[in-house]
């Protein structure tokens, strides 16, 4: 995909505030990744997310709206449930892909890298119609820093999407700092299919398409 056509794809699916808000992060890179994801799981609209109180706050309220959390009566606190079929670890089907010929060893789950990405990408094509996309930026380590990892979350959760900030730092302007770094992890993900759970909240159905495929190569998971 050329930058011509990057370019044209984010502007046209992001709008001009969330656009405007991408083209901060000078990192070509970043945008191939977030044109490339917006353009196979096809949400109705995309929300990058900056380090203001007010994003976040949006996408903390959005749990609410999409009924992935409900309130509690204390003011500021919710809950959420996961499916019933949806708990702990899914050994089975996290596997790094590697391509043909790498060994990682009997205890690794592995699978050929060409397959893998063949199979997520039929799961994920067209997955977020309807639905809002979550652009997340996160630093692992501390910012500002040559220990700095920077994190890109791709999701249709906004549950996922603000829980996250619970676990690491917001890198928005460490992205906006770091500027056309060559280097970031991406996290993809989607809830896929749902249905209505108790209290009203909706969770993923299609528990049997569940994967979680690491790519070494492109450091994507």
């Amino acid at each position: 995909m050329n930058q011509k056509r990057i370019t044209d794809i984010l502007n046209v699916r992001l709008g001009k505030e969330n656009y405007q808000k991408l083209m901060r992060i000078n990192n070509p890179k970043l945008h191939q990744f977030i044109a490339k994801y917006v353009r196979l799981c096809n949400p109705a609209k995309v929300f990058i997310c900056t380090d203001s109180p007010e994003d976040i706050q949006y996408i903390r309220e959005a749990a609410i709206r999409n009924k992935e959390e409900a309130k509690l009566a204390i003011e500021g606190h919710t809950v959420h449930f996961d499916g019933y079929y949806d708990q702990a670890r899914d050994k089975e089907n996290t596997k790094y892909l590697v391509p043909k010929g790498v060994n990682l060893g009997a205890e690794i789950n592995t699978m050929d890298r060409e397959e893998g990405i063949k199979e997520i990408n039929d799961i994920l094509k067209n997955i977020m119609a309807g639905r809002e996309l979550y652009v997340k930026f996160f630093c692992l380590g501390p910012t500002n820093s040559k220990f700095s990892i920077p994190c890109v979350q791709l999701t249709d959760s906004s549950y996922v999407a603000h829980s996250e900030d619970l676990l690491y730092r917001q890198g928005y302007e460490e992205f906006v700092r770091l500027g056309n770094y060559k280097r970031f992890f991406k996290f993809l993900h989607s809830q896929g299919e749902l249905t209505e759970a108790g209290l009203g909240l909706r969770v993923s159905k299609n528990i049997e398409k569940r994967r979680i495929y690491i790519d070494l190569q492109d450091e994507i998971i």
